[in-house]
Parts: structure tokens; C-alpha cells; sequence
């Protein structure tokens, strides 16, 4: 269960950070009242996975389900430039975090 905690800090981390870029810097307010939630809500679920969750596990797939939720968003919503440079760098992380889960 303490997985399915960090896959949602890691989800409200890829929140907080597409709400940030939509907040612009804090000047749009309802964004950045969603920006804040976000981050409460990210940093919690971390705080409750880390209970079982080693913490150098459990940071490392926090931030790279960040990571790759926020490329990929970047990408789709707001038309950041992909190459396959950048699709094999994804699929590093993911590889990354697939193994600190098994090895955990």
C-alpha cells in the first residue's frame, strides 16, 4: 500500500509542477492555490510512504515520476520539443525506477 502512496505523491508532484508553470510565477491565483494543494498533497503521500519506503528508494521515485509526468505533459500540453534523445532518457528513468522497486 505504501507504493500506491508514493505513485500518488509522485502524480500531485506532476500537479504541483504543470500548476506552477500555469500559476505564472504566482500571479494567477486560482493556479497557484491548486499549485499549493499540489505540493501539500505531494509532500503528505511522500511522508506516508517513507514509512516503509526507504527513503533513497522512495525519493528517487518520487522525483522521477515527476520527471516523467512533467516531460511528457510538457510535451503534450504545452509543446515542448521531443527528440529520441530525450524519449531514451525517459525510458532510463523508468528503468532506473523499475529497478530500486524490485530491489526494495
Amino acid at each position: 500500500m505504501h507504493w500506491v502512496f508514493l505513485l500518488i505523491a509522485g502524480l500531485f508532484e506532476v500537479a504541483w509542477a504543470i500548476g506552477l508553470k500555469l500559476s505564472y510565477a504566482f500571479t494567477h491565483l486560482g493556479f497557484s492555490i491548486l499549485t499549493v494543494l499540489g505540493m501539500i498533497a505531494s509532500f503528505y503521500f511522500l511522508a506516508i510512504a517513507l514509512k516503509n519506503i526507504p527513503l533513497g528508494t522512495a525519493y528517487a521515485v518520487w522525483t522521477g515520476i515527476g520527471i516523467i509526468g512533467t516531460v511528457i505533459l510538457g510535451i503534450v500540453l504545452f509543446k515542448e520539443p521531443y527528440s529520441l534523445l530525450r524519449i531514451v532518457c525517459i525510458l532510463l528513468i523508468i528503468t532506473g525506477i523499475t529497478g530500486l522497486k524490485l530491489i526494495s
